[in-house]
């Protein structure tokens, strides 16, 4: 299993509107940098990742999963932006703030932090670890 960030303005696309998604999940389009779409094309079902809301709290909310592989972005007649499908698992019991994790010296190089503009990101599992721990989950 690969571990992943999934970046969304709460304004436009919070957690509780894809947990109201629930077992179909969401697709994850919109995505227009080669990067993130390669992320995106990496993904398996079953892989696990984080909901961050950006731009307004800059934090960690929840954990998604992948639900649908890599597909055509329903959103473009652009072949070449794919996208995935995401469902909620579960919410943090605490939130982790950006700021939360530039604090913490074994978070230094997560690509939340050192990639900040980056709205499909690898986490490796260390992070994933740590950043469950800090948000409350074992």
């Amino acid at each position: 299993m690969n571990y992943w960030l999934f970046k969304s303005e709460p304004d436009t696309w919070g957690w509780p509107e894809q947990r109201a998604r629930g077992a179909a999940g969401e697709e994850w389009h919109g995505v227009r940098n080669y990067q993130a779409r390669n992320n995106m094309r990496a993904m398996k079902i079953g892989d696990r990742g984080f909901f961050y809301h950006s731009n307004i709290g800059k934090e960690i909310v929840g954990i998604v999963e992948v639900c649908r592989e890599s597909q055509p972005d329903s959103t473009t007649d652009d072949p070449r932006w794919d996208c995935v499908h995401i469902r909620a698992v579960r919410p943090l019991l605490r939130t982790v703030t950006l700021e939360d994790c530039k604090r913490h010296p074994s978070l230094a190089m997560m690509k939340l932090v050192t990639t900040a503009r980056l709205s499909v990101q690898p986490v490796t599992p260390e992070e994933w670890q740590l950043v469950c721990v800090m948000g409350g989950l074992a």
